[in-house]
């Protein structure tokens, strides 16, 4: 495995100090604020730490921490510290046409024998419309819930 060597300077070391003893952080950031703090070797660190010591202490696997040096290293202080967002984009399956096809067709009457449309007719009955390939009762949940008059939901009385 390649050896990431973590040097940080006084101003970086004096940040995550201060963010590992005091204030609200998310406990992901506050560790590896400590891991980083503790795998320095700039000139500014006081006391070295293996990195098995560091894992027995923090609680953390060893490749936890070999990950935060790597980031560090490759991406920077702030992608270290932070991590990094989510790079996967996903296609929305229904657009508009759809969605107002979805809402007139419950706010039809239910097939017979039902009193009312439940989620899974719902779905069932758009696929055989031929309005869209295939969809689950949970986007359809999704989807009405935007419209907050249409919730299924709302039928208690009143």
């Amino acid at each position: 495995m390649k050896k990431y060597v973590v040097t940080l300077t006084k101003d970086e070391r004096d940040e995550l100090t201060a963010l590992t003893s005091k204030g609200k952080h998310k406990s992901q950031k506050v560790l590896n604020a400590l891991i980083l703090l503790n795998c320095d070797r700039g000139e500014f660190q006081k006391q070295r730490s293996k990195n098995e010591d560091i894992a027995r202490v923090l609680n953390v696997s060893m490749r936890k921490i070999d990950r935060v040096k790597k980031r560090f290293v490759v991406d920077g202080y702030d992608i270290a510290l932070n991590g990094e967002k989510g790079s996967r984009v996903y296609a929305k399956k229904a657009d508009g046409d759809f969605e107002a096809h979805l809402v007139a067709l419950s706010c039809s009457d239910p097939p017979e024998g039902y009193a009312r449309w439940s989620l899974r007719l719902l779905a069932d009955k758009v696929v055989e419309l031929n309005y869209i390939d295939s969809i689950s009762h949970e986007a359809i949940r999704r989807i009405l819930k935007k419209k907050k008059k249409l919730n299924r939901g709302d039928k208690k009385g009143g």
